[in-house]
């Protein structure tokens, strides 16, 4: 009886050290069929890289960006739409002297008035004068030709201009137009010394300024401005 249960006790510890011994074995396959895997999968990558940047850079040849430049005429119409492009403003002060009826007898005709005027000079380009033929693309390159800057406004502040100082003779109760004539003159000096400073080179270097980051936005890769060639 003793001899059944021992025999078959060494019956079942076999079947459990085969079925434990098989559990390993495919435990062992499994790892490494997953290791096999894993370096097939590493070793596959780098041509997976390399083909899908080979793919990007096959799209972008047979698929480039387009460029996009602005035809020049429509640009010109778009220009002319800002109209008068002021760009400086000057502030000038002028004393004038203002007198009628001097000589001999001037303490008792004579009229003499000192005049402080303060006046305001505007300056600019007249895009209106742009035409198809001052644009030109050359090479991706646009050439412009402006028209030449002009002054706008020569205008006297009335609030800041004033009459300092009066003397009539005593037989005269002075000329009515005199004030009248030196505010006249009074511009036209203060216009005279706006263009002595250079008012006019300050417009154009101020529009050209404007106009190429106008230009560059609208899709230029690079604004020249060609100025007319001076006559002889």
């Amino acid at each position: 009886m003793n001899t059944l249960k021992e025999s078959s006790l060494r019956f079942w510890i076999l079947i459990i050290g085969v079925l434990l011994i098989l559990s390993l074995t495919g435990l062992g396959i499994v790892m490494a069929i997953q290791e096999t895997t894993l370096r097939a999968e590493q070793a596959i990558q780098p041509v997976s890289d390399l083909t899908s940047d080979l793919g990007t850079e096959v799209s972008k040849v047979m698929h480039p960006t387009p460029t996009v430049v602005p035809d020049p005429v429509t640009i010109i119409h778009e220009v002319r739409s800002l109209a008068r492009l002021e760009t400086i403003q000057y502030s000038v002060e002028k004393v004038i002297t203002a007198e009628t009826g001097q000589g001999a007898f001037g303490f008792l005709f004579g009229d003499r008035l000192l005049f402080v005027a303060h006046g305001v000079v505007i300056s600019g380009i007249d895009l209106g004068k742009l035409g198809p033929e001052d644009l030109s693309i050359k090479n991706g390159v646009l050439y412009v030709s402006l028209p030449e800057p002009e002054i706008f406004i020569t205008t006297l502040d009335n609030d800041k201009s004033y009459v300092y100082n009066r003397e009539t003779g005593v037989l005269t109760k002075g000329d009515i137009n005199l004030e009248t004539n030196a505010r006249r003159v009074a511009e036209d000096e203060i216009q005279k010394a706006a263009l002595e400073d250079g008012i006019l080179k300050l417009a154009r270097q101020n529009g050209e300024n404007y106009l190429y980051r106008l230009f560059i936005s609208l899709g230029y890769q690079e604004v020249i401005f060609v100025y007319p060639t001076p006559q002889p």
